[in-house]
């Protein structure tokens, strides 16, 4: 990288640390403070969800602690909807500052490591995203960021986002229900369907990686 791009991705940095730190003083960034954020602002509250949903990779919500909230406000039905609708629009918030901010401000085309990665997700884009939002080996932000930066199609990275974390979004939605409710009966499914998803993840790691070359 010459001087002009690492003063750029300076730059950048600095504005992301900015924000962040400024989003983070400012909201309780829990379940319980975002179940109680979204529901004082009444029938909007799912609009406002959704839309905050939208920009947390920009503000670097948590995307867990957001789906809890929704659930533990609005229950497994329709807080798993308001979760798809939010968390697929995060994906393509993310997924566009990786094609716009990857190359051009991190140079991540000139890395070694995505010369080999870049050809494969873009021919292959809707089967990584959907395996690794299914079985989550990184993180729903970076995983956005990365289908940009390789250019994954986005009629491709949009479907195998939603039906990807399905499963997931579930499991959130019942942990979240659940500790609204206190139904121990629904505590003990919701922890189970739970933890069936971090077994899963644990127990096919390396397999998706093997599969997938990454």
């Amino acid at each position: 990288m010459n001087k002009k791009s690492i003063l750029r991705a300076l730059f950048f940095l600095i504005g992301f640390v900015a924000i962040v730190w400024f989003a983070r003083r400012q909201f309780d960034i829990s379940p319980q403070g975002v179940r109680e954020y979204i529901l004082s602002v009444g029938v909007w509250g799912p609009l406002l969800f959704m839309g905050i949903y939208a920009i947390g990779p920009i503000i670097a919500f948590p995307t867990s602690v957001l789906s809890l909230g929704a659930a533990y406000a609005y229950g497994v039905w329709p807080g798993m909807l308001y979760i798809i609708i939010g968390a697929t629009a995060a994906g393509i918030t993310g997924y566009i500052m990786g094609r716009f901010f990857g190359d051009s401000v991190l140079k991540f085309q000139e890395s070694p490591w995505a010369q080999k990665i870049y050809p494969r997700m873009k021919e292959q884009g809707f089967l990584y995203v959907f395996v690794l939002r299914l079985i989550p080996l990184v993180g729903f932000d970076i995983l956005s960021y990365l289908a940009g930066m390789t250019r994954v199609k986005l009629k491709s990275f949009i479907p195998a986002t939603i039906f990807g974390m399905i499963p997931g979004t579930f499991a959130y939605s019942l942990v979240g229900s659940s500790l609204a409710t206190g139904d121990t009966t629904l505590v003990f499914i919701a922890f189970s369907v739970f933890a069936l998803v971090l077994v899963m993840t644990f127990v096919f790691r390396n397999k998706v990686r093997a599969w997938l070359k990454i």
